[in-house]
């Protein structure tokens, strides 16, 4: 027979687990989990160097810049996806037409396989989370809270980080699936029209999304969380009861002080992280830098 406090052990595990109920953590990726350059930004320099992207996709880019124009700057950088028409589709695995490479990340063969030609289709970039960023996603975790990576990055490239996450999580013995929210693109025969479908997720869209998810999963959004590093990020932020402001633009950490949420920096303890790691490399970084 249990004693009195064990009783009282098993209730508290029971009220942790009925407060949780209905609450999910939304994540912006660039510049929150991950650091900058974006992960489109990365996928762009690598189609270019292939040269996966037309000369004439610049000239679509263009005319859809002026057609965005009344939009704003904003809009024209986060919502013209053109530079992808004709480009073919990938998978969150880098991969197009159902095509696996024997080759790996850091382009060795794998062992026993008969050599094979260039991947015709490029991998996705891999990003590099944060340490604190996994660390807050392993707490949400432990609190049954829903994972949500919010973004206005191409889907597939958000969907590779949250199974790069959820492969985080795995190793240390947890099992989360990590919902995602990002732009999607219309497809044609395979390949990429560069139209958008639905809305791009940046800005005021992220807010409706995340409304729109909190119905569907009955959400609480008074009790969910929403990480953000940029003053677009902002809608989304009001939208939940627990906003934080993580490596903050200089508009958004003045923004978040004056609404009273909490600031942080989760770029400055990776740094601090690798310093403690190898001292004598971050000394020869600083000599070199000054």
């Amino acid at each position: 027979m249990k004693g009195s406090s064990e009783l009282n052990e098993v209730n508290e595990v029971h009220e942790v687990k009925d407060e949780s109920g209905g609450v999910a953590a939304f994540f912006d990726l660039d510049g929150t989990l991950v650091s900058l350059p974006s992960l489109e930004q990365r996928f762009f320099r690598t189609l270019r160097y292939r040269r996966e992207i037309r000369l004439k996709n610049y000239f679509f880019w263009l005319e859809e810049a002026v057609r965005l124009i009344p939009r704003g700057i904003t809009a024209i950088l986060n919502a013209n996806k053109m530079y992808l028409r004709g480009v073919q589709i990938i998978d969150e695995r880098g991969e197009g037409d159902g095509s696996v490479s024997s080759w790996h990340k850091g382009g060795h063969q794998a062992e026993g396989q008969a050599s094979a030609p260039l991947r015709r289709n490029p991998r996705l970039p891999v990003p590099t989370f944060f340490a604190q960023a996994i660390e807050t996603v392993v707490w949400h975790v432990k609190l049954g809270h829903e994972i949500v990576l919010i973004s206005g990055t191409l889907a597939p490239l958000a969907r590779s980080a949250a199974l790069a996450l959820e492969t985080k999580l795995a190793a240390r013995g947890m099992t989360a699936t990590i919902r995602v929210l990002a732009t999607r693109l219309e497809e044609k025969d395979g390949k990429w029209t560069g139209r958008v479908l639905g809305e791009a997720m940046f800005g005021e869209a992220k807010a409706r999304a995340a409304m729109r998810l909190a119905l569907e999963m009955r959400l609480d959004l008074e009790g969910c969380y929403a990480y953000g590093d940029s003053l677009k990020d902002r809608w989304l932020m009001e939208a939940v009861g627990r906003p934080a402001a993580v490596n903050p633009s200089n508009d958004l950490a003045s923004f978040a002080r004056t609404r009273g949420w909490p600031v942080m920096n989760w770029e400055e303890k990776q740094m601090q992280r690798r310093d403690a790691e190898d001292p004598e490399k971050s000394q020869r970084e600083k000599s070199s830098a000054e």
